[in-house]
């Protein structure tokens, strides 16, 4: 069994003959076109990896193997057919506008073909691939097979680590910098949205051996930032300090973010009902695990913070 990009697999009952389900040949894992497959199913749209059966069939339409040739008005010549292409024009390039939301594999997936300044359907010719699939791939939630993910890897002078997210164990901002990158100063009311509800923050402050940060779980009430602690431990030191609070975010791929920054004086949480409702209320559980059983209030006396985005060129 040979295929081309754009032909279709049909799947019959051996007995009757009649179509069960048949799809579009999306992705080729080999250069001479034999199984597996990538298909686009007709009857539900999904893509899935699929080796064909003995009830199997590739529908072309009269070609030879070729080379592949690039058309025009935003349409992909299969390989061989001269003049024939893809059906329909080429989804919208996902850097200009997104159709879906992307998972964390489409978001590396574009930034990487970005950063090597190839377009949708040159990225599919290398990776012998439909630029709809490759299109599919970097606007929706998606997690292609090992194959596919190499030959995309190839395709862009990465690695299969890189585009699975395996290299995130380095610290973060090791990707390049934006070319022309845009810091711009948050209000009170935009600190306070991205601060959310809960989350990691870092809390620095000057203990007896001189300035420490540590990384603690945090909630948010009212104005003012708790975490829990125990009695004596690092963290529970900044009681009655002026403490700095630090909250950030960082997009690897797209080498945006923000950071969020609050000052106040660390004081215990001594009100029983407070440490109650505190208790009821918390998101999550300390990551670091343990009895965590003294809850610290550092009030959002000042709260500012700034934000990195692509300047609008």
């Amino acid at each position: 069994m040979h295929a081309h990009l754009g032909d279709r697999l049909v799947v019959e009952s051996p007995v009757t003959g009649v179509t069960r389900r048949d799809g579009e040949i999306v992705g080729l894992h080999h250069d001479d076109g034999t199984p597996p497959y990538d298909v686009r199913w007709s009857d539900t749209g999904e893509i899935s990896l699929v080796f064909p059966g003995p009830d199997a069939h590739v529908q072309h339409a009269g070609h030879e193997a070729g080379v592949r040739d690039m058309g025009h008005e935003g349409d992909v010549r299969r390989p061989g057919r001269e003049g024939a292409t893809t059906r329909g024009p080429i989804p919208a390039d996902p850097a200009v506008g997104m159709a879906g939301k992307p998972g964390d594999f489409g978001r590396r997936l574009a930034a990487a073909r970005r950063r090597q300044g190839l377009s949708l359907e040159e990225t599919a010719g290398r990776a012998r691939m439909s630029p709809h699939y490759l299109a599919y791939l970097e606007q929706h939630p998606s997690e292609p097979g090992i194959t596919t993910i190499l030959r995309l890897a190839d395709a862009l002078g990465t690695t299969l680590l890189a585009l699975r997210g395996g290299d995130q164990e380095f610290p973060p901002g090791q990707g390049r910098a934006l070319r022309h990158p845009r810091l711009t100063d948050l209000s009170r009311d935009e600190c306070r949205a991205l601060l959310s509800t809960h989350g990691v923050g870092r809390i620095a402050f000057t203990g007896p051996v001189g300035p420490v940060a540590f990384p603690v779980n945090y909630d948010v009430l009212g104005e003012a930032l708790y975490f829990r602690s125990t009695p004596g431990s690092a963290p529970a030191k900044a009681v009655g300090s002026d403490v700095a609070f630090e909250v950030d975010h960082l997009d690897e791929e797209m080498s945006q973010g923000w950071s969020v920054l609050a000052v106040g004086r660390a004081e215990v949480v001594d009100d029983p009902d407070m440490v109650r409702r505190l208790d009821e209320r918390a998101y999550s559980e300390p990551w670091a695990g343990g009895s965590r059983l003294l809850w610290v209030k550092v009030p959002l006396t000042r709260l500012t913070g700034r934000r990195i985005t692509a300047a609008d060129r």
